[in-house]
């Protein structure tokens, strides 16, 4: 890997910066200063230094971030905030992007990285990872929906989608609203809203609670984010 680029890399700065920096002298390899920026180095096996303090090489990060309503699930837009607009300058990467989307209005747990390999596992339909949400429905949810839920549902638009395991935890009669959670695999647009239409009813609220066996960190504040530890990235993983 080139010297400009592992700096880069490593928090540094942009290549330009990193470019300044290296004319200061103030980058060593194996304790010798080098100011090339096109020198190879290995970013594994060689000792590299700014300022004398060791900088260590990651090539994949994992953030989980508690969506709020009103950003957008993109890298860049020119109109809306985007969850990497979130992002503190000293975590912003160009590469991270957000593993599926969330509705504008929809909170909840995204992952955020910039390994498209673990994005592929987590949105493949044929990995069969759940997805689980909570919901305020407008509307008494029935027995009847949970059965229709559980064999398939045929959307307004034709489209089928499949089977979801949904539990009512509290209906309002009085207000004619209910509270549900539905677990589901799929992550077709709208999904969630669209399957309550295709049964007469409403999502006035909506938020993932988790992805496969990764809960949201409760203790986010909205908008907020953290790495992944190593026994949440494991819960990611196809064994589980």
């Amino acid at each position: 890997m080139r010297l400009d680029k592992f700096l880069s890399e490593t928090g540094c700065g942009s290549r330009k910066e990193v470019k300044r920096l290296l004319k200061q002298g103030i980058i060593t390899v194996n304790d010798q200063i080098v100011k090339d920026a096109k020198s190879q180095v290995n970013e594994w096996a060689d000792q590299i230094a700014y300022d004398g303090e060791p900088l260590r090489y990651q090539k994949y990060f994992y953030y989980m971030l508690h969506k709020p309503q009103g950003v957008i699930s993109a890298t860049e837009d020119k109109y809306d905030e985007t969850v990497i607009d979130l992002l503190s300058d000293e975590d912003y990467r160009e590469d991270l992007f957000p593993v599926g989307r969330l509705d504008k209005d929809t909170e909840g747990l995204l992952i955020l990285t910039n390994d498209g390999q673990l994005a592929h596992r987590l949105l493949s339909p044929k990995k069969h990872v759940d997805k689980e949400y909570f919901a305020r429905i407008a509307g008494i949810v029935t027995e009847e929906d949970i059965e229709q839920f559980a064999f398939g549902l045929t959307l307004r638009s034709g489209e089928a989608v499949k089977p979801g395991q949904l539990v009512i935890d509290a209906v309002d009669e009085a207000a004619e609203e209910s509270e549900i959670r539905l677990v589901i695999q799929e992550g077709k647009f709208h999904q969630v809203k669209r399957m309550f239409e295709a049964v007469d009813k409403e999502v006035v609220y909506l938020k993932r609670l988790r992805m496969g066996e990764l809960y949201l960190d409760e203790e986010l504040e909205l908008g907020g984010y953290r790495p992944l530890t190593e026994a949440e990235l494991a819960m990611l993983e196809p064994s589980n």
